[in-house]
């Protein structure tokens, strides 16, 4: 049985990023309970203050009066004769309301009393004395100490009056001013007022005090449980994470190997395709030297220089495998659209064309196309491998090729099409794959037919218009017979 369960734990494998997940785990936890702890305890002082006011406040207010009320009924049975008598009586009433300001809450204590309608306070036995013996004040009393008291008696004297109980008005949320009827032998004739904080703030320190206690001892005993985990797993898993890492690295080093095959592979048909074209301009280059005279040189010399320049964009195509950017696009460029098509036309299809006599290709051009920052050959790359695609599946037919241009002036683009009357693009290049790309432009995916040289012509416009250039290109078939490219240049 524990053999069994060993095993069982083997085939775990704890690392650091496990236990970073628990320690984070750990740390949302004692957040969670800290919140929660803070919650109950803002309950508990809620409930503490309710407790106070209702059990502790009021009846020390009431205990106050009471006692109040029995030394003046006290004194009245035994009327003073004397002026030992009267000392004794006033030190009395000083004892009891100048001596409950020494408890720990309370801050203000007073007799609130009506003389005529003008309402006094007496917080002084002698003031006191005269106003229940005399029934008058004769002394100054401290109405001026006591104004908030005077003010929020005179709001609840009349309910006070009418149900002779105790009311306690709670400020601050922690400050409650109580007001006990004050009635001697039975007659209302005011209130003892007592202002009353509660404080609970040591029950609240002894409660964070021992919690932060508690979650320090836990905290340090679930980490030192992790530490121990994590260094059995090491210490039982080393083996295996050494011999893994052998294993990823030659995986890793065979994949390498892989992708640089399948690039130097990819790369050399690429270089295939390109240079077979650069042997048709090459062939061109020499029928141009042998009809060299006077009469034609200037022209022959304008098409020399434009098919040397595309050689030394493909020989320069050749050292790349992804040539730098500038290269391609370059604000310098001021590339005429029109006129690369007119002479990739005319002088590359339409001189092979006139051996052969197997097509045709029509030009509608729109002159308000704009300049484009676009290198020229690069975009002799582009309309040249899709022109040839048309006629490479063209068949027996009279093929007719149309290249056209317009120009957007609101949207601020240019759209070159290029359609044809062939038959078509077969629907299962049509389709796309998981990132929305038709097949007819993925590279190794061929549309001749099978002992043909595999042709790249639609995955390098494709890639070099859509991944370089920033183009929109597309491809559908016509509904009468034949295909069309729509290639979308934005400025």
């Amino acid at each position: 049985m524990k053999n069994q369960l060993f095993e069982n734990l083997k085939k775990y494998h704890f690392e650091f990023k496990h236990l970073t997940v628990l320690f984070v785990g750990l740390i949302i936890f004692q957040f969670v309970l800290s919140y929660v702890h803070k919650a109950s305890l803002h309950n508990f002082v809620e409930n503490t203050q309710e407790w106070f006011q209702k059990h502790s406040a009021e009846r020390f207010a009431n205990l106050s009066t009471t006692t109040l009320e029995l030394l003046l009924e006290t004194s009245k049975l035994k009327t003073p004769v004397s002026e030992s008598d009267k000392r004794q009586i006033i030190q009395f009433f000083d004892i009891i309301l100048n001596q409950q300001v020494l408890q720990q809450n309370v801050e203000e204590i007073c007799l609130l009393v009506n003389d005529g309608k003008k309402i006094r306070a007496i917080d002084d036995g002698r003031v006191l004395f005269s106003f229940i013996f005399n029934q008058k004040i004769n002394l100054p009393d401290a109405t001026g100490r006591h104004r908030e008291a005077i003010k929020l008696y005179d709001s609840i004297k009349t309910e006070l009056i009418k149900k002779e109980q105790i009311i306690n008005i709670l400020s601050d949320k922690q400050t409650y001013h109580i007001f006990v009827p004050f009635v001697p032998s039975g007659e209302f004739i005011g209130a003892l007022y007592m202002r009353n904080t509660a404080d609970v703030s040591f029950i609240q320190r002894e409660i964070v005090s021992n919690y932060e206690e508690t979650s320090l001892i836990y905290s340090a005993l679930f980490l030192l449980g992790l530490l121990a985990m994590y260094y059995i797993s090491t210490y039982t898993v080393k083996e295996r994470d050494e011999t893994q890492k052998l294993l990823f690295d030659e995986h890793e080093r065979s994949i390498k190997q892989v992708i640089e095959h399948d690039k130097e592979a990819m790369f050399t048909k690429r270089i295939y395709h390109t240079h077979h074209k650069a042997e048709k301009v090459m062939g061109f280059i020499k029928d141009d030297l042998r009809m060299l005279s006077p009469q034609n040189i200037n022209e022959i010399k304008y098409r020399v220089s434009r098919y040397s320049s595309f050689i030394s964009r493909v020989i320069y195509d050749m050292k790349w495998y992804d040539p730098p950017i500038q290269t391609i696009r370059n604000a310098a460029f001021r590339t005429d659209l029109n006129e690369v098509i007119r002479f990739i036309v005319e002088h590359i299809f339409n001189r092979t064309a006139a051996k052969s006599g197997s097509f045709k290709i029509q030009m509608n051009l729109d002159e308000k196309v704009p300049p484009i920052s676009i290198n020229e050959f690069v975009v002799w790359e582009i309309i040249e491998p899709l022109i040839q695609n048309s006629i490479d599946h063209a068949g027996d037919i009279d093929l007719l090729i149309n290249v056209m241009t317009k120009f957007n002036s609101k949207e601020r683009t240019t759209t070159l099409v290029i359609s044809d009357n062939g038959p078509g693009v077969l629907p299962e290049l049509m389709e796309k794959d998981e990132s929305g790309t038709k097949k007819l432009f993925l590279e190794n995916v061929s549309t001749k037919t099978e002992g043909q040289s595999t042709g790249y012509g639609c995955y390098i416009a494709y890639e070099i218009s859509k991944q370089r250039c920033g183009w929109n290109i597309d491809v559908e078939n016509l509904k009468e017979s034949g295909c069309k490219f729509t290639i979308t240049i934005p400025y």
